[in-house]
């Protein structure tokens, strides 16, 4: 059955249609994946189906009584709650019986109420209880246990005040919220920028196994193979609709693009025989004498015939994306980085414990961990900017350290993007604007404040400048957080050539599946290695587990 549905819907943005033409019917339980290069419109689509926006063209249909969930912000509260409380609260109905129940409770406990009030106020305890079970009143407590621990959620930060929590941890709680409310269209933004591994894992379960229908706008390509059945492509403003999920899409759009560049090539090589027909047969018609109008109506009927062929577009074959080349002019030591007994720790918590690292010129190594577990505190050691409080942290010679951090660009926010490129690239600026094009800041684009420029355009302009620094080593903390698809593509390209060493956090499946062996996992302070790429090492990392609570009983 339709939930929900588009008719010719269109957005314009100032002079630019965004999409003109999106007529779609999104059905019961779907499992729904968007995907497109940046500016094609998905979060524009999404807030349109949210009812956030209205579109300028159009009619969008929802089923009548269908709840909607889509985190549009952080959450805001009236009054200061517990993260715990905030999680409650989308219960409302539930809570207020709850209130209800502890009003009357402490009413029946008045020793001055005559027999006859005491029952009525028993009656009336007995009927709320039973509308408080109704609505799964006790159910909630394990709900949000359940939501929470999957999200990764400790027991300390469910009892954190929500106003102390950084912005991506709000933003997690409200990811939270929405899963608790249970809606029947559950629409998600990037859902996985916040969510480290085993959360990430825990949400594609979660959305395989609900009954709801999911739209999802995610660059998280291992995520969109998993957690969705359904691929819709948006581009140029018009949207193709894929069975299956990313891999299968990707293999799908291929070949749909194939046949289309073909029938566009044989199209015009057909525009071009009529073309070359029409104008022989002028000639000819001219040259005659007398002129001969038999020719000249032949060619105009033909001229006529060609104007009505509906001239199909030239398929994109392939997208402009970053032109991302990083090069090496000198070759570290053999040995690139060593940790050795290194602990860390912030007030009474110990991070890091007695943690042994060595890297070796031309690894590929990448460290996990759940959110906290100090991934980027060890990779700022490894780069200066935290010493250990106890250990040793040492490069190795000639390592000409590239350090990438989860927000790549982190320098002065009023600099121009120029600027901020040529303070670490000293060429002159025509020369810049010419390199700085090779990463898609094209025109007026180099000239805005950095302060104003998207995440993908931070991590891009600091890519840009890590390319012609002739770094040997790279460090490269999330290097994939806020990159499309098509620029994920061209950064792991450019680290596949990389003669270098590199040393990455990431929580990017495909990433590290793609780049990475072996693969370290930081937990309880401890660096531990697994052999393997990513999907191998967390096989191993489950066998080991399995084996120490088995060593437990």
């Amino acid at each position: 059955m339709i939930l929900c549905a588009t008719n010719r819907v269109g957005k314009l943005i100032g002079t630019h249609w965004v999409f003109e033409n999106i007529t779609m019917d999104i059905r019961d339980g779907e499992k729904i994946g968007w995907v497109g290069p940046n500016g094609c419109g998905k979060t524009t689509l999404l807030r349109i189906l949210a009812g956030e926006e209205t579109p300028d063209r159009g009619e969008v249909f929802h089923r009548k009584g269908a709840k909607i969930g889509y985190l549009t912000q952080i959450p805001h509260f009236s009054r200061e709650v517990s993260v715990r409380e905030a999680l409650l609260d989308t219960f409302d109905q539930t809570q207020a019986l709850q209130l209800e129940l502890n009003r009357l409770s402490e009413q029946m406990g008045d020793p001055s109420l005559s027999e006859e009030k005491l029952e009525r106020i028993l009656l009336r305890f007995q009927n709320t209880q039973e509308a408080f079970e109704r609505s799964g009143g006790y159910e909630q407590e394990a709900k949000v246990r359940k939501v929470a621990h999957g999200l990764g959620f400790s027991e300390e930060m469910l009892e954190s005040s929500f106003h102390i929590l950084s912005g991506g941890e709000k933003t997690k709680v409200g990811l939270a919220r929405i899963l608790l409310q249970e809606p029947d269209l559950l629409l998600l933004d990037e859902p996985t920028n916040h969510l480290d591994l085993a959360a990430v894992e825990w949400l594609e379960e979660y959305l395989s196994r609900s009954t709801a229908t999911v739209i999802v706008v995610s660059h998280d390509r291992t995520f969109l193979d998993r957690a969705v059945h359904r691929i819709f492509d948006i581009e140029g403003g018009e949207l193709v609709i894929y069975e299956g999920g990313y891999s299968a899409f990707v293999k799908e759009k291929e070949k749909r693009l194939l046949i289309e560049f073909e029938a566009y090539q044989e199209q015009q090589k057909k525009i071009k025989k009529m073309k070359e027909a029409i104008k022989r047969l002028r000639e000819w018609a001219n040259r005659a004498n007398p002129p001969n109008d038999g020719m000249h109506r032949r060619a105009n009927s033909m001229e006529k015939a060609l104007n009505r062929i509906e001239r199909l577009k030239k398929p994109v074959l392939e997208r402009k994306k970053i032109g991302l080349t990083f090069e090496m002019e000198e070759r570290s030591g053999q040995d690139v980085l060593i940790l050795k007994d290194v602990s860390k720790w912030f007030g009474d918590r110990i991070l890091l414990e007695d943690v042994d690292l060595q890297v070796r010129f031309r690894e590929r190594l990448a460290i996990l961990g759940g959110n906290g577990s100090g991934k980027t505190t060890l990779l700022k050691m490894a780069t200066s900017q935290l010493e250990p409080d106890i250990g040793e942290v040492r490069l190795g010679s000639g390592a000409k350290v590239g350090y990438l951090s989860q927000a790549g660009w982190e320098g002065g926010e009023d600099l121009t993007v120029l600027e901020a490129f040529r303070e670490e690239v000293p060429v002159e600026e025509g020369e810049a604007r010419r390199l700085l094009a090779k990463f898609l800041f094209y025109g007026y684009a180099v000239f805005r404040p950095v302060g104003q420029i998207s995440g993908g355009e931070r991590m891009r302009l600091r890519l840009a400048q890590l390319m012609y620094q002739e770094v040997n080593f790279l460090i490269l903390d999330e290097p994939t957080n806020h990159l499309d698809i098509d620029s994920r593509e061209a950064l792991e390209e450019a680290l596949l050539d990389f003669t270098g060493t590199i040393l990455a956090v990431s929580h990017d499946r495909w990433f590290l599946n793609r780049l990475f062996a072996p693969v370290f996992w930081l937990e309880e302070g401890s660096l531990l290695r697994y052999e393997g790429n990513y999907d191998q090492a967390r096989e191993k990392r489950q066998q080991r587990l399995i084996g120490n609570k088995g060593e437990n009983y």
